[in-house]
């Protein structure tokens, strides 16, 4: 616990991305109208949730007005609005919402986190980026490894940069490298003999997936659920007699993107 809080602290006072820390502090001097009255953090945004987490989310970075207003990851905008209210309806989330870090949301066995811990221009970090920001995501990795039993990624971005962790922090990834695509579920065994994980791949909740409809609400739950269930992570067994009675426990064939 001490390690991981020590290590989000560190990522905290990173500036290591020229680019990146201007955007980001940039950003939280001119502010955007409807948070003209707000604080920023304007400083990278590390992983939110417990240490002995046994599901990990990895998302891409943190929006501009988002976690880079808030501090916290996936909170303030509506990529987070979607992506926590799906934790919640699955089990694994206190509220629905997230507007703010002290909000009162807690996550239940589930740590959110990025390959990227500052908001980036235009949200596309630069593949150079993402390889500075790398050892980040590897010390998250070992840290959580103890307890660590599947992880989600939303987004090919964060696909290409979570492989190459997980098989440095321990983990045998498939040569080739599996391919992302919504709904890919991989197994991967402990290099030292210990318990594997299940990686998933899903669509990033971005504006422009969940506008157009290329990721619904239900197939972002039936990811999670999953995965929850694969980590064997409390109260998503109890959420899915909920969603199955509405009609949305149903399999989520692969797709490609």
């Amino acid at each position: 616990m001490d390690a991981l809080a020590e290590l989000d602290r560190r990522i905290a006072d990173c500036r290591a991305c020229p680019r990146l820390v201007a955007w980001r502090e940039e950003v939280a001097r001119t502010r955007r109208a409807a948070f003209a009255d707000q604080t920023y953090w304007g400083r990278p945004v590390p992983g939110f949730g417990p240490p002995d987490a046994r599901l990990l989310i990895v998302g891409l970075a943190p929006a501009a007005h988002g976690g880079n207003r808030t501090g916290r990851m996936f909170t303030g905008d509506r990529s987070g609005d979607v992506l926590y209210q799906a934790l919640y309806d699955v089990g694994l989330a206190s509220q629905p919402t997230s507007v703010e870090a002290g909000d009162g949301l807690e996550l239940s066995g589930v740590r959110v986190t990025s390959p990227v811990h500052c908001a980036p221009p235009a949200n596309k970090p630069t593949p150079g980026e993402r390889e500075t920001c790398r050892p980040w995501l590897l010390q998250e990795l070992r840290l959580l490894r103890p307890t660590l039993r599947a992880v989600v990624v939303l987004g090919a971005f964060g696909w290409q940069a979570t492989l190459p962790a997980l098989a440095e922090a321990g983990w045998r990834v498939p040569r080739p490298r599996p391919p992302f695509a919504h709904g890919t579920r991989v197994a991967l065994d402990a290099l030292d003999g210990d318990a594997g994980l299940d990686l998933f791949g899903c669509f990033h909740v971005s504006q422009r997936n969940t506008f157009t409809g290329r990721l619904t609400p239900e197939m972002l739950r039936d990811v999670l659920r999953t995965a929850g269930e694969a980590a064997g992570v409390a109260g998503t067994q109890e959420a899915r007699g909920t969603t199955e009675a509405t009609g949305r426990g149903k399999e989520t064939p692969a797709r490609r993107g």
